[in-house]
């Protein structure tokens, strides 16, 4: 078994050495454990300090492309590399390292397919009232959008299993957060949180820097991406309402005559409601015939991400033999085997010696009790 722990980076030269230092090298139930950074265009010593740093490999994006497109490119790169579980973690040192074998518990028992960090964002003393509020809210929006229950939906602090490697897409180029969260919900995959400590924060937060900005690019997301997996059950939705709408008004004209006078009106009813039920009721129209259209490209949408998936298993490979699936259901891999080959790009992966990974490996530090679980 095989653990790979990605942490996209963008310009974190000073803030890379301590998240590297704090990682644990051994985990209970892996042979392997590995680092990926991907580098996101950074413009600083961002590489040199990762390679210096014992890194076992350095994904670089030529220009910078946004925390979103490096999360999916270094799922990729571990896919690419055999992993049979992927930790994804920031370069801040924000969550704590040493909860990591915690994490990745869910998916060695076989019950998660996805786990999510839980911060506890209500008690984190570096976030304001409306930052708090705000990721309350959000995380109950997404919580509604995906069908489950993670209490921190917006926590980057989170393993991935192969099955969900395979099957998992990013669309967008802000975050992943909302959206993978979403499409694994969609998609039946076993999600599941556990509490994890959080560290003083090194720096800025760069995706909550304009709390209107934050809320419209994410409030975009989830709108987008639910809309994406359920736009056959709004439109349909919105369809009934528009009948029940010209349906009114039908019965309003109907009924004027003794409804009229009563308002001081005259019981005339005119061509206002007939014309207001006519409009209802081609809207009412156009919306069903949309909602068909939606469900024809959804079904074209299914069997194109399915055949993503089985052409990544033959790609990158199967997992390993002892890799623990939920349910002990079928994953998206071939029958067959695999080999595993290093990608080459014009990105230029690069692998650091594992000489200089064996200097940084050293026990985590402790980290802030997450407390009894609510």
């Amino acid at each position: 078994m095989k653990l790979i722990v990605q942490i996209p980076c963008w310009n974190e030269e000073g803030t890379l050495p301590i998240a590297l230092r704090e990682l644990p090298r051994e985990v209970p139930g892996f042979d392997e454990v590995e680092v990926l950074v991907v580098d996101d265009g950074s413009t600083d010593r961002t590489v040199e300090v990762a390679r210096a740093h014992g890194v076992d490999h350095v994904v670089r994006l030529v220009t910078h492309q946004g925390l979103a497109r490096a999360f999916q490119r270094g799922l990729l790169e571990c896919l690419a590399r055999g992993a049979d579980v992927v930790v994804n973690t920031d370069a801040d040192n924000q969550y704590c390292a040493a909860d990591l074998p915690k994490l990745v518990e869910p998916i060695l028992a076989g019950e998660a397919d996805y786990v999510i960090g839980d911060r506890r964002v209500e008690e984190l003393p570096h976030f304001s009232w409306i930052k708090k509020k705000l990721q309350r809210f959000g995380s109950y929006v997404v919580r509604v959008a995906s069908g489950t229950d993670v209490p921190d939906t917006t926590s980057g602090f989170r393993a991935l299993s192969r099955r969900a490697m395979l099957q998992l897409s990013v669309h967008s180029n802000y975050t992943y957060t909302h959206e993978t969260l979403i499409q694994a919900g969609q998609k039946d995959l076993p999600v599941a949180s556990v509490r994890i400590g959080v560290n003083p924060p090194t720096r800025p937060s760069r995706l909550f820097r304009s709390i209107p900005r934050y809320v419209l690019r994410s409030a975009n997301t989830i709108v987008r991406i639910y809309l994406l997996y359920n736009a056959f059950r709004v439109l349909t939705r919105l369809g009934f309402g528009a009948f029940a709408l010209s349906a009114l008004c039908l019965a309003a004209h109907a009924l004027w005559p003794w409804v009229g006078p009563a308002l001081g009106a005259g019981p005339e009813p005119g061509v206002g409601w007939l014309a207001a039920a006519g409009v209802a009721f081609f809207l009412g129209t156009q919306l069903f015939v949309a909602a068909v259209l939606a469900d024809l490209a959804a079904v074209n949408r299914r069997l194109q991400e399915e055949g993503l998936a089985y052409l990544r298993a033959l790609t990158f490979g199967p997992p390993s033999a002892s890799a623990p699936s939920p349910g002990g259901g079928a994953s998206a891999e071939p029958a067959g085997g695999g080999t595993e080959e290093e990608p080459a790009g014009a990105d230029g992966a690069e692998p650091a010696g594992a000489d200089a990974a064996q200097a940084t490996a050293r026990e985590p530090s402790a980290c802030p009790d997450p407390g009894p679980s609510s």
